[in-house]
């Protein structure tokens, strides 16, 4: 009965607005037949404000009003909100960390740990919360060692001088001429005796829980050696915001900016084999240690939890790396002698308009054929401007494209296969499948029948834009240690259709920022970065053949679907990082060869038997992507805070 009376109420609703259209048109003296110059445009604004998008736009906008008046006359930061939330359900309480407490003296492995406090004219009040940060851990097994860098405020030697004669695990150097951040640092380190080395700037604060997380880490793995957590701001007024919630180590996010920051722990015998910190990489000292740490580690670890707090004040960086330019220098100089250290011709440069970022162009040493392998049925006149666009605009010299004709019973295609065929002899054929639908299998076969060293997996419902694709994929492409290579995906009007994949959203894996304006930089500029993801689309994709015949390539069991993301996993799990290039940009007319996966019976049937093999075969990777943060969220595809 209820139902019923939902139907009749909707029904009634529906007239309502219809016949309030109609008297609005009379009234107007429009009519939805009249077209004339003087009321189309009029006519076009009504129907539209009562069209079901309509109605979409004008409630958003309703609210957005709603919130903003809501934000002003309440002073609710809507923008920290889910951060605030977090906190509330994550953050220990003081009866959890009196457990913690309990809990530390039961430890079997007990490392000292030094903390490196390297100080120069910080605000009192700042220095001093630094300080009680440290005095403050759960874990007791500590030293804090401060180096001071001759600051002018006399009183900076007498608060430390204060605190040293209270608590014996405080050990302090005057230094006598001032040596900028480097200098200092590694004087603090020279008085340290632990067994491990953590980093703590002269504002900033730790979390107290964050020395005890780091020795309970080493206590399920001793051989540890390079240890970081997620972070946050606090502001002047003591306010938490802007937590940034990081992967777990990924070395081509490394090599486009600093995300590792604080609070990082390193072993002492590491530090003292790449020899501290270097003098001339000032701004950036810390980038240059990671840079040359991770190289060396034999186990870098990251503990997802928000261990350290970056002070946010007028000249700190964690306000704006503008604030010290010379960081920038300093970290362009630092990844030039990664590329040097590593033997690797390349190029660095600053990201355009992103602060603290940096990209690296490759060069290519020989040019290693690219085979294009694109399957199709039909389709045409989509397939051919997807082909049209590779001739028209692709830059790269020696390519071949491999058309995998897939049952297709159209003219008009065989006509364009052969006119390709006549106008690229050398650089175009179509080869044959004609069995059941089988993206996987199709794959292989059009490997198989490859001539170049790389493939590209390229769907036939995309068109290249930019020259540069096929250049820009190789450049990462051929490195030795990367597996695939992906672009952003664009829908036609300029939004995100790809931009990487984390395994676990939505239930198997899913593609982020999905909608998103192409122009959009995403969680701390995901989108304008280079990044490792653990999968990409195989919508376009590049790979090395042997890599491809390595791991089998397709898994044909996956006929339709996450077959491109097993692959990619089947790579991971051979050392393999995968790439998400930003500056590689192609449209994608999504799934129109294809349609609905799960449009019969058949379809569905055959989609859950998938979903059961991907899940049994990769629960770990759904479990915990380690290229995500445990913390965002699996449901959002934007890298928005998990608060369930």
């Amino acid at each position: 009965m209820n139902f019923l009376n939902r139907i009749i109420k909707n029904n009634n609703k529906s007239n309502m607005i219809a016949k309030i259209k109609k008297k609005i048109f009379i009234i107007m003296g429009i009519s939805p037949k009249s077209w004339d110059k003087e009321n189309r445009s009029f006519y076009r604004l009504v129907k539209f404000i009562f069209s079901a998008k309509g109605q979409k736009k004008i409630g958003t906008l309703f609210l957005k009003i709603i919130t903003y008046s809501v934000k002003k006359i309440a002073g609710i930061d809507f923008a920290n909100y889910d951060y605030m939330k977090w906190r509330k359900k994550n953050i220990p309480t003081l009866s959890n960390l009196e457990q913690f407490k309990k809990l530390e003296k039961t430890l079997t492995f007990r490392p000292k740990i030094s903390i490196v406090l390297p100080v120069y004219n910080p605000p009192e009040n700042y220095f001093r919360e630094a300080i009680n940060s440290v005095i403050n851990q759960v874990y007791t097994n500590w030293e804090l060692c401060i180096s001071d860098d001759v600051s002018p405020n006399e009183n900076i030697r007498k608060i430390i001088k204060e605190y040293a004669e209270k608590d014996n695990r405080i050990k302090y150097v005057f230094r006598t001429e001032n040596g900028h951040i480097s200098a200092n640092s590694n004087t603090a380190i020279e008085i340290a005796t632990g067994d491990y080395i953590g980093l703590l700037d002269h504002d900033d604060l730790l979390a107290p829980e964050a020395l005890y997380e780091n020795v309970l880490a080493l206590n399920k793995d001793k051989t540890l050696d390079f240890i970081y957590s997620d972070e946050d701001k606090i502001n002047e007024k003591g306010k938490h915001f802007d937590p940034h919630f990081k992967p777990d180590f990924c070395k081509y996010n490394l090599l486009t900016r600093n995300y590792i920051c604080h609070f990082s722990v390193i072993k002492a015998e590491l530090i003292k084999q790449v020899k501290g910190f270097r003098i001339g990489y000032e701004g950036s000292q810390d980038f240059d240690l990671f840079l040359r740490c991770t190289e060396l580690a034999k186990k870098i670890h990251h503990i997802p939890k928000i261990l350290y707090h970056w002070r946010v004040h007028s000249e700190s960086t964690a306000l704006n790396m503008d604030t010290k330019p010379y960081a920038t220098n300093a970290a362009l100089k630092a990844l030039t002698d990664t590329l040097k250290r590593n033997n690797i011709d390349g190029k660095v440069d600053v990201n355009p308009n992103l602060a603290g970022f940096y990209k690296i162009s490759y060069h290519i040493d020989e040019k290693p054929k690219i085979s294009i392998l694109i399957p199709s049925k039909n389709l045409t006149k989509i397939t051919n401007t997807c082909i049209s666009s590779i001739f028209k605009l692709t830059d790269y010299p020696n390519f071949e494209v491999i058309l995998i004709n897939n049952n297709s019973n159209e003219d008009a295609f065989f006509s364009m296969a052969k006119s390709w065929e006549k106008q690229e002899p050398n650089r175009f054929k179509c080869v044959h499948d004609n069995a059941d639908f089988n993206f996987s299998r199709l794959i292989n076969f059009g490997a198989s029948q490859a001539t170049g060293s790389f493939l590209v997996l390229l769907n036939n419902d995309t068109e290249v834009i930019d020259g540069k694709w096929l250049t820009n994929m190789i450049e990462y492409a051929q490195i030795d240690d990367v597996g695939a290579v992906g672009v952003k995906l664009l829908y036609p009007n300029n939004t995100i259709q790809h931009a990487g994949v984390i395994i676990g959203l939505q239930g198997i894996a899913g593609h982020v920022f999905v909608g998103k304006s192409k122009d959009e930089v995403g969680y701390f500029n995901y989108l304008k970065s280079v990044n490792n993801f653990c999968a990409i689309t195989a919508a376009c994709l590049m790979v090395r053949k042997s890599y491809f015949n390595e791991v089998n390539g397709f898994e044909e069991t996956l006929a339709v679907e996450f077959n491109d993301v097993d692959f990619c996993l089947k790579l991971a799990e051979k050392g393999k990082n995968n790439i998400y290039l930003p500056h590689v940009e192609l449209y994608h007319y999504e799934s129109i060869s294809r349609g609905h996966p799960h449009k019969t019976k058949e379809s569905y049937e055959r989609h859950l038997i998938e979903n059961a093999y991907f899940k049994k075969k990769w629960q770990k990777y759904i479990d915990h992507d380690p290229c995500y943060n445990p913390n965002l969220s699996l449901t959002y595809d934007d890298f928005r805070i998990r608060t369930y």
